[in-house]
């Protein structure tokens, strides 16, 4: 059946470009099967003290991710994509992609995790009534005026990654709600752009930009919404043999919350996600507005342009992999290798033998900056007491609690203003290890915590069922996206929930406490070891 799927040129793509992975699924639309995955791995750099991606590693990425998902193809089914009914592309949010009139980049891709721009996020906070926090599009662009870099007034338009990638494959400039919403606050029913802000924003800058800001972004597009379809440029970018064939539809490029919403069908008021890889957010659709500014929170939109609060973590998973790959090297040296999954299945099940505050010993995972927490930089600490014994099982334990800590300081923001949500669904390689980061998450949220099936593929996934969404409502005149996923995708999908374990719960408290008491310490260490480079 997929065979066929393929060589009729049904199969619907979608990639997504994360902070350690390119990632492209291929689905069968008419249920969201899985027919073909592909995956290229990439890493940051620093460049002039900013982390950035190179625009020829997005490039390369994309050919590498697509080539991996033919191969896949060719080898389950007999034949790679020639011709495709929908794509779709979404990346990381945020950060800053900026433009002359000839398309040439001005500056290198300032990317969300850099924490540079706090003088800006406090000013336009102030300027807006809302809270913009220093990740988004405009904090960095605003943080460029302010800094008077000489780039600034030749800017022409500015995009997201995802925009980016988007507009190489079509040519179309053009975002989904949700990725907009991190570039520049909406109007609050999500049709474009909030205007009073942005005549405010122009008032307050002048003639520093060569003209409006309004023009410079990219125009708003919800899901299902026609975005273009795939050049013949594009189609030779993603496979340079030849074989895919111009033509597809593009759907809306969307950030990875979207995709993430959309992955754990929880785009619906009083639905929840979490996910989990190099940061950590949690996305939480809303019944009603929220009350005061709070610079914990992001106020971003799904897919569909209804409100989230979003709580986002700039450090999410890299140090324990970084302590699992040290363990790896353990093994290996000791003539016993084991794959990255094993490892994990073994030092996640040692983990849960601690006692549920990892028997007092404390970690700080934070190799960036952490806004929620008010630090402008990281150093990563494993800390103890005399009277704490270090063993393996306390160790991962207290990496494993501190992934989920600096989200559990952000979630209390909601918990005070009374937001409800029914249940969290989880996705993120973590949770290919089954049940335990499952079990802790649910400990440190005080809330039943789904892990579904398909949620191992994560936004590439739910990229894929954006782009199936529009290719759907193109051949019935529109449509409803919570009506589509429930009905055509989630109807029969298996998944497990864990319900707080009252010891874990009470474990993961006294935890956090002496989480946040340690902060000290990473005042501390940022003064005793300072870096060459911002953070």
């Amino acid at each position: 059946m997929s065979a066929a799927v393929i060589a009729e040129g049904r199969a619907v793509l979608g990639i997504e470009l994360g902070s350690t992975r390119i990632k492209a699924c291929l689905i069968d639309p008419a249920d969201g099967a899985v027919v073909a995955v592909g995956a290229h791995e990439w890493q940051n750099e620093l460049v002039d003290g900013y982390w950035s991606y190179s625009l020829e590693a997005v490039r390369a990425g994309l050919r590498a991710a697509y080539a991996a998902l033919a191969a896949d193809a060719a080898a389950r089914h007999g034949a790679a994509p020639a011709r495709l009914a929908a794509i779709g592309v979404s990346a990381m949010m945020h950060g800053y992609l900026a433009f002359d009139e000839a398309g040439e980049l001005l500056v290198p891709f300032r990317t969300w995790r850099n924490t540079t721009t706090g003088s800006a996020a406090a000013a336009l906070t102030e300027l807006f009534g809302t809270a913009i926090p220093q990740r988004w599009s405009i904090a960095h662009l605003h943080q460029a005026v302010l800094d008077d870099e000489p780039h600034v007034g030749r800017v022409h338009h500015l995009t997201t990654l995802a925009g980016y990638v988007h507009e190489l494959l079509g040519g179309d400039r053009v975002l989904g709600v949700g990725d907009a919403s991190g570039m520049f606050p909406l109007e609050a029913d999500g049709s474009g752009y909030d205007a009073a802000l942005l005549a405010r924003y122009d008032d307050l800058v002048g003639s520093a930009l060569a003209g409006p800001l309004a023009g410079m972004l990219p125009a708003v597009l919800p899901a299902g919404a026609p975005a273009g379809t795939l050049s013949a440029e594009g189609a030779a970018l993603l496979d340079p043999s030849g074989t895919l064939q111009p033509g597809a539809l593009l759907c809306p490029p969307e950030g990875d919350a979207g995709t993430g919403m959309v992955a754990t069908n929880a785009i619906a008021p009083r639905t929840g996600n979490v996910s989990v890889g190099t940061s950590i957010f949690a996305m939480i659709v809303l019944e009603r507005a929220l009350t005061g500014i709070h610079p914990e929170i992001d106020l971003v939109a799904t897919p569909t342009g209804h409100p989230v609060a979003m709580v986002h973590a700039n450090n999410g998973t890299s140090e324990l992999a970084a302590w699992v790959g040290v363990l790896r090297r353990v093994a290996e040296l000791a003539g016993s290798p084991l794959t990255a999954d094993a490892a994990y299945r073994l030092l996640l099940d040692e983990a849960m033998t601690a006692a549920p505050d990892a028997d007092g010993v404390l970690a700080f995972p934070l190799e960036a900056g952490e806004p929620v927490l008010g630090l402008d930089a990281g150093r990563p600490l494993v800390v103890r007491t005399g009277e704490s014994a270090l063993t393996l099982a306390a160790l991962v334990r207290a990496q494993l609690l501190s992934v989920f800590a600096t989200l559990a300081v952000g979630m209390r923001v909601l918990q005070a203003q009374g937001v409800a949500v029914d249940r969290i669904q989880a996705h993120g390689g973590l949770f290919r290890t089954e049940g335990v980061a499952q079990r802790a998450l649910a400990a440190a949220l005080g809330t039943p915590v789904g892990v579904a099936g398909a949620a191992a593929e994560g936004g590439a996934w739910g990229m894929a069922l954006l782009a199936a969404f529009a290719a759907a409502s193109r051949t019935a005149g529109g449509g409803d996206l919570a009506a589509f996923l429930a009905d055509r995708v989630f109807a029969d999908v298996a998944e497990s929930v864990v319900d707080p374990d009252p010891s874990d719960r009470d474990g993961f408290a006294v935890y956090l406490a002496r989480f946040e008491a340690g902060l000290a310490l990473q005042h501390a260490a940022l003064t005793a070891l300072p870096s060459g480079a911002r953070s």
